[in-house]
């Protein structure tokens, strides 16, 4: 039964993204176009961003999709990584955008132009009504994993970039503060950054197979060691798959030359204690007795 509601979840987490991805592909397409005919480099940025979030969103979406396929003999682990890598990809996107925001903004403020504030006010308004309710389609999504984490920040930053140009837009309808708009595009931008930065981190950490933040490695080894029988532990990786599966690998020297039945028991209680203090679901112990290797290594390659 939790088979099949996973993939109900995850079909109906599809298709809330297809929704996203057409609601900003419309709003992209009349940002850019708005923009162009208002002058305003806030109103373009903003539709620059919402182009990332239709980029983001298809490789969320394809991420998705592809996180569901079966493992084969030759993808032992199927594409489990696909969506670490959707976050990743994504993370990067938002950083570069806002680089380049900063950039265009810094030389506007410079030189403000005119903005026809009207068009801007709209539009912003329109941006507001579509992000908003991806956001809230996503919202639930967005606390299972970073793939979808990733599409929900480019649209939930979106939204609020699309509330700075509605006030940028009022404000230089009623007080011709032209600059403002310059203004607000580098503070969208240091919004990027800001949220990005973390995102990044994070999905680089596990696709580069660090122990993830919550798992002190000499603490298990610690606990393990108490068990009955064991004389070392040595040789530990600890590693995320993805965000459902943390995995650990040890070298384990027992004190006898124990049978095959004593070891299956006693990888029994390893499991449930790694399991419930350090939420590790997935353990490969390596048994020895008496072998010629260095037991003082707690990690080594």
């Amino acid at each position: 039964m939790g088979h099949n509601h996973h993939h109900h979840s995850a079909d109906a987490t599809g298709k809330k993204l297809l929704i996203s991805i057409i609601l900003n592909v419309v709003i992209t397409v009349t940002q850019i176009i708005g923009g162009l005919i208002s002058g305003s480099l806030a109103l373009l940025s903003d539709a620059l961003h919402n182009f990332s979030d239709v980029l983001s969103l298809v490789v969320s979406y394809f991420a998705n999709r592809l996180a569901k396929k079966k493992s084969t003999t030759n993808k032992t682990f199927g594409y489990k990584r696909a969506e670490i890598i959707a976050a990743f990809v994504n993370a990067s996107s938002l950083l570069v955008i806002a680089l380049l925001l900063i950039k265009e903004g810094i030389a506007r403020f410079l030189n403000p132009e005119p903005v026809g504030s009207n068009l801007v006010i709209i539009l912003s308004i329109v941006a507001i009504l579509g992000n908003g309710f991806s956001v809230l389609l996503l919202q639930k999504e967005a606390g299972r994993n970073m793939n979808m984490k990733s599409a929900y920040l480019h649209l939930l930053t979106d939204m609020l970039a699309s509330v700075a140009v509605l006030i940028g837009g009022l404000v230089m309808k009623y007080f011709s503060w032209y600059w403002i708009d310059s203004l607000l595009t580098i503070i969208i931008a240091l919004y990027l950054v800001y949220m990005g930065y973390d995102l990044l981190k994070e999905s680089t950490r596990v696709l580069m197979l660090f122990t993830p933040k919550s798992v002190v490695v000499e603490d298990i080894v610690k606990h393990i060691s108490k068990i009955d029988g064991i004389k070392n532990v040595h040789h530990v990786h600890i590693w995320q798959l993805n965000e459902d599966e943390v995995h650990l690998e040890a070298h384990i020297d027992f004190i006898n030359d124990i049978r095959l039945s004593t070891f299956d028991a006693i990888l029994i209680e390893i499991e449930e204690l790694v399991y419930h203090n350090f939420g590790i679901n997935h353990v490969n112990i390596q048994p020895e007795f008496g072998k010629c290797d260095p037991k003082t290594v707690i990690v080594e390659d």
